[in-house]
């Protein structure tokens, strides 16, 4: 289980630093939260994939490397928005 839980955070953090390479952030995030943000994307992209392409939708499911960075992209773009709005 902690395998999986480090390995889950170490692709956390590969997606979640090429999602930040494709949407400049002003907020630093250090290397927890891009993992976080990482691992997010990959279920947001996941579930949305499952509902485009009329899969199952299940959030156990992450999805494909490009599906959690489209994740990680739009997870990153609606955070932004609603903190230039505060």
């Amino acid at each position: 289980m902690l395998f999986s839980l480090l390995g889950l955070l170490v692709v956390g953090l590969i997606v979640g630093a090429i999602g930040r390479m494709f949407i400049s952030s002003p907020q630093r995030l250090g290397c927890l939260g891009t993992a976080v943000l990482g691992v997010i994307g990959s279920y947001a992209g996941g579930s949305l994939g499952a509902i485009l392409f009329s899969d199952r939708f299940d959030l156990r499911k992450a999805g494909t490397l490009i599906g959690s960075i489209a994740g990680t992209v739009v997870v990153l773009a609606v955070w932004r928005a609603v903190d230039e709005r505060r």
